[in-house]
């Protein structure tokens, strides 16, 4: 009798557990790898970048930038810097009253340092009984285009060179009878293109500075000598002082340097002249930074002897 109930039993306990419930879908691991939110842009104070100079229109200033950076930007446009940090930054003739300057880190943090750059009193003539010029013909704006397509894709060399680290040297001394910046407004209000560089002419009372060398004001390579006098500039000579600076010397007599040379300061480009579209002996010295014109007074401060007109 027990052998017959023990399998009935069995059954009846067994009927009794409730059956489990069929697998659902498997549960999703943990994302990986989410991308972490940056941290939000922060202000530093100025010493961070330790910058050198002013931050004024047409001005040159140096700055160290903070170490770790892996980006820098001015305006958000990229900004070459050496390893050891060093940076140089330009400010147009009529750049705006404001500039933004980022570091981007190497640990996702930015960096920032909002500058104020300073008015310049610029030398406005107002003639306003005096036209502009006419408009040129088109033989000479082609030949004009040509030429300034050599001068871009000289600016444009990125040439290796530690020049922009030196202390830069006048070029040539006398009188500056034209100041960067100087502009015309001419009858009915038109404004002439302001100048682009300086004029040194000769000193009152000295000889006449034709034929008086012309030295680069620091080291570089030369990216452009031309093979004949352009249309405005003459005989031009061209130097890179690398991270994007480059010195134009005009109305040059004579080229004593070829497209490519290496050039130490002090050493003689050529010779002080008037060819080109020039009234008198002189020579024009203009400085661009990443083609942005500056005064090359920002670099090397006043004339010696206080040679301004």
């Amino acid at each position: 009798m027990r052998s017959l109930l023990a399998p009935v039993l069995l059954l009846a306990a067994t009927a009794c557990i409730p059956r489990a419930a069929p697998p659902g879908p498997a549960t999703p691991p943990p994302p990986v790898g989410l991308p972490v939110a940056p941290p939000p842009p922060q202000i530093v104070p100025a010493d961070m970048f330790k910058l050198h100079g002013r931050p004024e229109q047409g001005a040159l200033v140096e700055g160290t930038a903070p170490i770790g950076t892996a980006l820098l930007l001015l305006d958000g446009k990229p900004v070459r810097f050496a390893t050891d940090g060093r940076f140089i930054i330009g400010f147009d003739r009529d750049s705006g009253p404001a500039a933004l300057i980022e570091a981007r880190m190497q640990d996702g943090r930015l960096l920032r340092l909002p500058l104020t750059v300073a008015p310049h009193a610029w030398d406005i003539s107002e003639l306003p009984t005096l036209q502009r010029g006419t408009t040129p013909s088109p033989t000479y704006q082609r030949i004009r285009a040509e030429e300034l397509r050599q001068i871009e894709g000289a600016r444009a060399v990125n040439a290796d060179s530690d020049g922009w680290r030196q202390r830069f040297r006048w070029p040539a001394y006398g009188r500056i009878s034209t100041l960067f910046g100087s502009q015309r407004i001419y009858a009915g209000g038109q404004r002439g293109a302001y100048h682009g560089g300086l004029d040194i002419a000769k000193a009152v009372g000295a000889k006449d500075i034709t034929g008086t060398p012309a030295l680069s004001p620091a080291d570089g390579v030369i990216v452009l000598a031309t093979d004949r006098p352009f249309s405005l500039e003459g005989n031009l000579v061209m130097i890179d002082h690398g991270f994007g600076l480059v010195s134009a010397m005009m109305h040059l007599q004579r080229i004593q340097v070829r497209t490519g040379d290496r050039i130490r300061q002090g050493q003689p480009v050529g010779t002080i002249g008037m060819t080109g579209r020039a009234t008198g002996p002189h020579l024009h010295w203009g400085m661009t930074w990443n083609g942005v014109r500056i005064d090359p007074m920002s670099l090397v401060g006043q004339m010696p002897g206080g040679g301004t007109p």
